[in-house]
C-alpha cells in the first residue's frame, strides 16, 4: 500500500450530490454569462478520438479551432485539438503559428490494459510527432483491486518520461464506482506528478458528472494547500451544452477560486459543446439564436 501525503479520504455521498446539484442550480446572466462563454470557448480541448479519424478531419477541426466562427474575431481560439497520436503531426501543422496546442491520448486509451513498455513507447510516439501535452488513462482494473504501487509508477514513469509536457491523467470516475474511489484516485494521481486530473475518457456509459467533479476539485484544493501547488481539472464526456459548461465553472469557481478559471488550470474536454457555445454567445449579442448552418462544421 503507498503511503501519501495525506490519508484516504472519506466523502459524505448525499452531501456531495446536494453540493453538487446547488452550484448546478446557480443563475449567470447577460454580461456574466458572456464572459463565461468565452472563458469556456479558451479552456475547450476540441477533439476528435474515432476510430473513422482522417487527416482531413483534423485539419478541418483545427481550422474549427483557431478560428471558431470566421469572420468574428472577438471570439478566442481554444486551448487545445485532441487527438490519437498517429494524427499529431497533421494537427501540429494545421495549428502552426497559433497558440492552439496539440493533445494526444496515449498509454492504451481508453482501457489503460497493457504493459508499462508500451505505454510508455505509444507517449513516446506523440510526444516525438510534436504533441504539447499527453492525456494519458490509468488501469482502473489495477487501481480497483488494490495494486494502487502499479497505477503510481505507471504514472510517474509517463510523467518522467514527458518532463515539462503537462500530463493529464484521466481517471475514469464513471468505472470507479464510489466516491471514495474517485477521491482515492485523485490523491494518487497528484502525488504520483500528474499535471491535470481528467474524469473520463467519453468511451463510457457514465462520463464527467458534477458530483465527481466537485470531488476532483476537493483533492485539487486539499492538495494545493497541503503542498502549495496548483494543478489543474478536465472534465470530459458527454459535455454538450452551454448549461453543463457554466455549472462546472460554477464548481471549479466556487470549491477553488478564480486562479483556477484559466486553460493552464481547467479544461473542457467536448467535441459538440463549442456549436452550442457559439449559438448561446449569438443569442446574448442579437437576441436571436444562429441557425445550426450559420455555424462551421469541423
Amino acid at each position: 500500500m503507498i503511503t501519501l501525503v495525506a490519508p484516504p479520504v472519506s466523502l459524505d455521498a448525499v452531501m456531495l450530490e446536494a453540493r453538487a446539484t446547488s452550484l448546478a442550480k446557480r443563475s449567470i446572466k447577460n454580461d456574466a454569462k458572456r464572459a463565461g462563454i468565452d472563458l469556456a470557448i479558451r479552456c475547450i480541448d476540441l477533439t476528435t478520438l474515432e476510430g473513422k479519424d482522417s487527416p482531413g478531419r483534423v485539419r478541418s477541426l483545427c481550422a474549427k479551432a483557431r478560428t471558431p466562427r470566421p469572420g468574428y474575431l472577438d471570439i478566442p481560439s481554444v486551448a487545445a485539438v485532441c487527438v490519437y497520436p498517429n494524427l499529431v503531426a497533421v494537427a501540429k501543422d494545421a495549428l502552426r503559428e497559433s497558440a492552439v496546442r496539440v493533445a494526444s491520448v496515449a498509454t492504451a486509451f481508453p482501457s489503460g490494459l497493457s504493459d508499462i513498455e508500451v505505454k510508455l513507447a505509444d507517449t513516446a510516439a506523440a510526444i516525438a510527432s510534436g504533441a504539447d501535452e499527453i492525456d494519458m488513462v490509468i488501469d482502473r482494473g489495477a487501481f480497483l483491486s488494490g495494486d494502487e504501487r502499479k497505477v503510481f509508477d505507471e504514472i510517474a514513469a509517463v510523467k518522467r518520461l514527458c518532463g515539462p509536457i503537462h500530463l493529464k491523467v484521466i481517471l475514469e470516475t464513471g468505472e470507479l464506482g464510489t466516491y471514495d474511489n474517485i477521491r482515492r484516485a485523485s490523491d494518487l494521481a497528484l502525488e504520483a506528478g500528474a499535471d491535470v486530473i481528467k474524469t473520463s475518457t467519453g468511451k463510457v456509459g457514465t462520463n464527467a458528472t458534477f458530483p465527481s467533479a466537485l470531488a476532483m476539485c476537493e483533492a485539487l484544493r486539499d492538495y494545493a494547500r497541503r503542498t502549495g501547488e496548483r494543478r489543474g481539472l478536465k472534465v470530459a464526456g458527454g459535455i454538450r451544452t452551454t448549461k453543463q459548461a457554466m455549472t462546472y465553472l460554477v464548481i471549479v469557481k466556487e470549491t477553488l477560486g478564480d486562479a483556477w478559471l484559466t486553460p493552464e488550470l481547467f479544461r473542457i474536454g467536448a467535441s459538440s459543446l463549442l456549436d452550442d457555445l457559439l449559438m448561446q454567445r449569438e443569442k446574448l449579442d442579437t437576441g436571436r439564436y444562429a441557425g445550426a448552418d450559420y455555424i462551421p462544421k469541423d
